[in-house]
């Protein structure tokens, strides 16, 4: 009956609508609504790309990261925007707490990682029910679209593509979407396995700063602690590709089976963040 109901009223729509001229402009294709998938719905993979960045070195210690990308060619200080818009009268989700969930680890990696080339292999990927987590450096990567801030002049190891696109199948833009990075599949560990995808929502941790992205790129599979130019100055890390970064103390929380789409939409990414964040130190 609903199919029979539906197909009436698209037959009068059509009587109804007006004839378009051959030479009239086509009609404007409506922007993707945004969607947002939490833990339980079945998680997307995107396609993978080898080489991502060539070998990472990590931040660089002692060497300035130079002036911050003036707001106007940025977008909005990343900073000020990762805050969430609050509605209500609750307290956002602190970072001590986030640490708490995290102070032990159940392995789900079978192997560990290095943060760089020629470091130890002694980072395992941790998990929950919710959650996968570790705590690593974090290296800038400026892969993506180019910007003033991120290109090939700017970064050595630079790459015009993100193993994930945004909702026109453009590649990501680094200077203005917070985006983590997860290794390659491989036998060390395979982030799929644990529901995790391109626009799967993460939680980033360091100091007492909380800020909220999303699954964007993926790595070498035998290298952890990356995340975009965008994410590094929300955590008020030096985002110089080159000399900036942290060299350790960072937290990863990357919540299972979640998705925001379109991916660049880093509104609904903060929203969703904060409320997995809260049921992730609420326990479930």
């Amino acid at each position: 009956m609903r199919v029979q109901s539906l197909t009436l009223v698209a037959a009068s729509a059509a009587l109804l609508a007006p004839t378009t001229s051959p030479g009239a402009p086509p009609t404007p294709r409506p922007d993707p609504p945004v969607r947002v998938l939490l833990p339980g719905a079945p998680d997307r993979t995107g396609a993978l790309r080898a080489d991502r960045s060539g070998v990472r070195v990590g931040p660089v210690p002692q060497v300035p990261a130079g002036p911050s990308a003036p707001a106007s060619r940025v977008g909005p200080d990343s900073r000020a925007a990762a805050r969430p818009q609050r509605d209500g009268a609750e307290e956002p989700v602190r970072a001590a707490d986030l640490l708490a969930g995290v102070r032990d680890c159940d392995p789900v990696s079978p192997g560990r990682y290095r943060s760089d080339a020629g470091a130890p292999a002694d980072i395992r990927v941790c998990g929950t029910r919710d959650a996968v987590y570790w705590k690593a450096d974090l290296d800038v990567d400026c892969d993506g679209r180019p910007g003033d801030r991120c290109n090939a002049r700017t970064d050595p190891h630079f790459s015009p593509a993100t193993a994930f696109t945004d909702s026109d199948g453009r590649p990501l833009d680094a200077e203005r979407l917070p985006y983590v990075v997860v290794p390659g599949p491989s036998d060390t560990w395979d982030h799929r396995e644990d529901g995790i995808g391109g626009g799967s929502l993460a939680a980033l941790v360091h100091g007492d700063r909380v800020r909220y992205a999303v699954v964007g790129d993926v790595g070498p599979s035998d290298l952890i602690g990356e995340a975009s130019y965008a994410a590094a100055r929300a955590l008020d890390i030096p985002a110089d590709p080159q000399g900036g970064g942290a060299a350790s103390d960072v937290t990863y929380i990357v919540f299972k089976g979640s998705e925001v789409e379109p991916i660049e939409d880093t509104a609904a990414a903060e929203k969703a963040g904060e409320r997995l964040a809260r049921r992730f130190v609420d326990g479930g």
